[in-house]
């Protein structure tokens, strides 16, 4: 994204903070993707959590549970808190997109969200990626805003920001294209914690890698 298109991504998170915490962490489908995860996840296994925010509830849960976690995420604010609040987990702060990762090297990927300011080719080439990063049969958790918009300005928590999406059957098909089982699918709304919100569609599809 540029400047011209509103704030990066770093900057729209590094001025959210800890506020996107407060506004979505308790989201009892996201929660409950993660304990259906675990359920299927062997003692320590090592987990990617791409655009990992603030580390809660994501990378906390999965660590807490015993497994090697390592966060990523573009904004140096967000993974200063991560490491502060899970100290359990390993964070970096990087674009997912240009991070070399050693290929099989993750039993699991947990994508919350943050495909959404990225553009539909970028989209696709990361979900290939993360693919390339799994271990065959590894698990990949992938959440977004279900909706059909292309390089959108929206206002987000008061910050000016680009999102594309898909609409659901679209991205359902995007992942599947990309080298993925679905094995699980779970839709509805959610009405963030903040002021002015309104309720938004999310989708989340638990996957493995064909």
């Amino acid at each position: 994204m540029d400047e011209a298109h509103g704030l990066p991504a770093a900057k729209v998170f590094d001025a959210l903070g800890a506020e996107y915490e407060r506004a979505f962490a308790e989201s009892a489908t996201h929660h409950a993707s993660l304990r259906r995860l675990l359920e299927h996840l062997a003692p320590h296994s090592r987990v990617l959590d791409v655009g990992c925010g603030t580390g809660r509830p994501t990378a906390q849960t999965l660590a807490d549970a015993g497994h090697d976690v390592l966060g990523v995420d573009v904004s140096p604010v967000m993974v200063d808190l991560a490491a502060r609040q899970v100290p359990g987990a390993s964070f970096e702060c990087a674009d997912i997109r240009e991070l070399a990762l050693e290929e099989g090297s993750f039993d699991a990927v947990c994508v919350y969200f943050s495909l959404l300011q990225m553009s539909r080719e970028d989209q696709s080439r990361l979900l290939r990626k993360l693919g390339r990063l799994l271990v065959t049969g590894g698990h990949l958790v992938v959440a977004t805003v279900p909706l059909d918009v292309e390089d959108v300005s929206v206002v987000f928590m008061g910050q000016t920001v680009q999102a594309t999406s898909f609409g659901a059957d679209e991205f359902t098909e995007l992942v599947a294209g990309a080298g993925f089982t679905i094995l699980w699918e779970q839709s509805g709304l959610f009405t963030p914690a903040y002021e002015a919100a309104v309720a938004e569609p999310q989708l989340f599809l638990h996957c493995r890698r064909a």
